[in-house]
């Protein structure tokens, strides 16, 4: 009799890889953060040098986390990480979060807000409407989506990889026509001199530009997901370097792409008055038409970030259950398609409770983004606990301008963390609860499993 499968076939490639970096990172908030930047800080030089700042220390962290994850290519990504540098303890307390609030809560809130996109074309107008009970059907149509996309993972990790490099294809190629439009836009639809112009009821100071940044670093979320993925990526050691920094840096041109699209076309107080900056801009140049064209834009993206979340999330708990920290049910692996079925579908399970409990996302979507920065800083740390314990260890790729990157970016998470705590208390006392919580639940079950 065969024995059961145990682990996970190295089925995508770099590019795969990229486009799971490029298409995580990329959702609807290029669309939308453009006015909470230029409320916070007023001018467009402003919101390009927040621009630049979030995208050099994502690109910091995506070099950091590049040596380690060429170095351990492992299921879990940054669980493997912590754990190895840290200790079981500490690597459980990452799956736990992770899989009670962080990607349950971003996966609800993307699945939440395909249907609100959507909801934007007349064909799809009943999403706003009650289904029965207080449950809308914008809510049974993000269920539905999220067990769809939970289906294509199960399925097989190489057939989601290649609907994702797909759709970033199809993304990418939406954003620059977007851009195009706006750049074609003439007399008094687009000018240069919108550039100078400036929002006078802006925050701005240093506060100002920390909710910037935030904004920014928000919109440059989800390079991490791909180390998730790290065991079944082929020739990891060149692969993920080339996926972590290629994807940031083509985001990074993306993002100011499509703020100065936006820019040429709405003046400063505009952009911080809109609601939807892009709809909005192509709405002035082409009417109604331009309006769907990014609302398509949004749903597209959005798709890409859906297929790459959920794939990449599942590989956490399957980590840790493979290794014995968790309940082992979860390190099944599907002996057809070679997928972790079992934690995929858990995945979807607290999404689908999510998407059923809470209509809106956005408090426990800032507990997900306060556990989720501690936990960037403190897998970036182990880069310097590898180099100390292993110093003539070969390394595949070493981050650049090592110890002053690495530092930058732990130092700019935690001056973040810092800021949430005093910016959001309540949720940032209620996300550290969540995360201590695990304590006491990896000890039981360390215990339970000594005594079986």
């Amino acid at each position: 009799m065969q024995e059961p499968r145990s682990e996970l076939p190295r089925v995508l490639n770099a590019s795969h890889a990229t486009s799971i970096v490029v298409g995580i990172i990329i959702g609807s908030g290029i669309f939308l953060v453009p006015r909470e930047m230029m409320a916070a800080v007023g001018s467009s030089g402003m919101v390009y040098a927040v621009w630049i700042v979030g995208g050099l220390l994502s690109l910091f962290g995506a070099m950091t986390y590049a040596e380690i994850a060429a170095q351990r290519p492992k299921y879990g990504g940054e669980y493997a990480f912590i754990r190895e540098a840290y200790g079981d303890l500490m690597g459980f307390l990452y799956m736990w979060t992770w899989i009670t609030v962080a990607k349950p809560a971003s996966i609800a809130t993307i699945a939440a807000g395909l249907a609100r996109v959507l909801a934007t074309f007349a064909v799809f107008s009943f999403l706003t409407r009650p289904a029965f009970a207080h449950l809308l059907w914008s809510q049974i149509f993000a269920i539905a989506m999220t067990w769809l996309i939970t289906g294509l993972n199960i399925l097989g990790t190489r057939k989601s990889g290649n609907v994702q490099l797909a759709l970033t294809w199809l993304k990418i190629l939406l954003i620059v026509v977007i851009a195009g439009v706006c750049f074609g836009a003439a007399g008094s639809h687009g000018s240069w001199s919108n550039f100078t112009t400036e929002f006078a009821g802006a925050r701005g100071g240093f506060s100002g530009f920390m909710v910037a940044l935030i904004a920014a670093l928000w919109a440059y979320d989800g390079w991490t997901d791909v180390t998730q993925l790290a065991g079944e990526i082929q020739r990891p050691q060149k692969s993920l370097p080339l996926a972590l920094i290629g994807g940031v840096a083509i985001v990074g041109g993306l993002y100011m792409l499509t703020n100065a699209a936006i820019q040429y076309v709405m003046p400063a107080a505009a952009i911080a008055a809109a609601d939807r900056p892009a709809a909005d801009a192509l709405r002035l140049i082409v009417g109604k038409w331009g309006e769907g064209l990014v609302s398509l834009g949004m749903a597209v993206s959005i798709c890409a970030t859906f297929v790459g979340s959920s794939l990449s999330g599942a590989r956490v708990p399957f980590a840790a259950a493979h290794d014995g920290l968790f309940f082992k049910q979860l390190a099944y692996v599907h002996p057809k398609f070679e997928t972790p079925a079992s934690a995929l579908i858990l995945q979807a399970v607290l999404s689908s409770l999510l998407l059923l409990a809470i209509g809106r996302f956005q408090a426990l979507f800032t507990l997900a983004i306060f556990a989720e920065w501690f936990f960037y800083a403190l897998t970036a740390s182990t880069v310097f606990v590898f180099r100390r314990r292993e110093p003539n260890a070969k390394r595949p790729y070493s981050v650049w301008g090592y110890p002053v990157l690495p530092l930058m970016f732990i130092v700019a998470a935690v001056i973040l963390l810092i800021f949430s705590f005093a910016d959001q208390p309540r949720n940032s006392v209620i996300g550290t609860l969540i995360i201590l919580m695990g304590i006491p639940l990896h000890y039981f079950l360390q215990s339970r499993n000594r005594t079986a």
